[in-house]
């Protein structure tokens, strides 16, 4: 998951797409004011999340009156709300072995990260903070979360063992840190941070330690991706005028720009093997996604509709890709083959 930020005016946190189509975190900062829900301004359905074994998308909808946590099975049937809960509850991610959701839930009174079995039971809180708390990302073992909170003050990242002990404060700065990634190997985690003044592509061991600045670049750099194999990052950067998709090799320093449009490009997923990079782009004067080879070449429409497509996610085999969309007139999950065909839609909207 693609936690983010960026400063707007007073105490409101939101989720939603910046103009280069990237989730982004929002926060108002005004002592007077109370905070507005994380929730306030997400699509009504969105976030597709495939399950390790890729024979479920766990999602989150609005179809029974409020958000809540869905899944289904790839082929769109069996559909369950596992949280069905009056409170908005949205951002789910499977743990690695496909036994637990992390997710992101207001039924306390104020956002906080819980856990729950993957049939919806054994709903556990892990966080208590008068500060809202969202989910990142599962480590690569399952033992640990990250997640993003306000609790010191502004935006940073901290991790915490899977069952919410342990919580540690990862980056401590006056900017904004957030858009965690775990490498595959547990051992890094690639961030986006503000603390230069601009969004910049950061590397530091798990524990925190040893922040790297990657991109240094007086434009925009963030939503860092790991590829499968852990020696690539893909990032989104406006460094040439508009959002590109970048990939950079980790040991060499090395850039491939992988886009080129006069529109923006954004929102890199790897394909498993690590061959492609499906990615969301504006190029013809709409958002649809796109896939790439990893060098760039060979680059392919598999979306087209009038209506915005988003928020590509590949299944474990790398034969589908599960998305968001608003081509029947409201916020959807769909899913399609790697080769534009076969598209099924796996909600029924609101």
């Amino acid at each position: 998951m693609a936690c983010g930020a960026a400063a707007t005016p007073p105490d409101r946190l939101i989720f939603r797409s910046d103009r280069s189509g990237d989730r982004d975190i929002y926060v108002w900062v005004d002592p007077g004011l109370e905070l507005v829900s994380l929730t306030a301004n997400l699509p009504l359905e969105a976030f597709p999340m495939w399950s390790p074994d890729g024979s479920r998308i766990a999602f989150y909808s609005s179809s029974d009156g409020n958000r809540d946590v869905y899944v289904a099975q790839a082929d769109g049937s069996g559909v369950v709300n596992l949280t069905d809960h009056p409170a908005e509850d949205a951002l789910p991610a499977w743990s690695p072995d496909g036994a637990l959701i992390v997710f992101y839930s207001e039924r306390d009174g104020n956002g906080e990260v819980y856990t729950m079995n993957a049939d919806g039971s054994g709903v556990t809180r892990l966080t208590d903070s008068p500060a809202v708390d969202f989910p990142c990302a599962w480590s690569p073992d399952g033992a640990r979360i990250a997640f993003g909170s306000f609790r010191d003050g502004n935006l940073e990242i901290y991790v915490m063992n899977a069952d919410g002990s342990g919580v540690t404060r990862l980056t401590d700065n006056p900017g904004a840190d957030f858009a965690s990634s775990w490498s595959p190997d547990g051992s890094q985690i690639a961030f986006e941070s503000d603390r230069d003044g601009n969004g910049e592509v950061y590397l530091m061991n798990a524990d925190g330690s040893r922040p790297v600045n990657l991109t240094v670049s007086p434009l925009r750099d963030g939503s860092p991706v790991w590829s499968p194999g852990g020696d690539r990052i893909a990032f989104v950067s406006q460094r040439d005028g508009n959002g590109e998709v970048y990939v950079m090799d980790i040991a060499y320093s090395y850039l491939t720009r992988i886009t080129e449009a006069a529109l923006e490009d954004a929102w890199p997923a790897w394909s498993p093997d690590g061959a492609h990079i499906a990615f969301v782009s504006r190029r013809d004067f709409n958002y649809e996604i796109y896939i790439a080879n990893a060098d760039g070449s060979g680059q392919v429409r598999i979306t087209d509709d009038l209506a915005l497509d988003r928020g590509p996610a590949w299944s474990p085999d790398g034969a589908r890709i599960a998305f968001e969309s608003f081509r029947d007139g409201e916020s959807g999950v769909y899913v399609v083959n790697a080769d534009g065909t076969d598209l099924i839609r796996l909600t029924d909207g609101p």
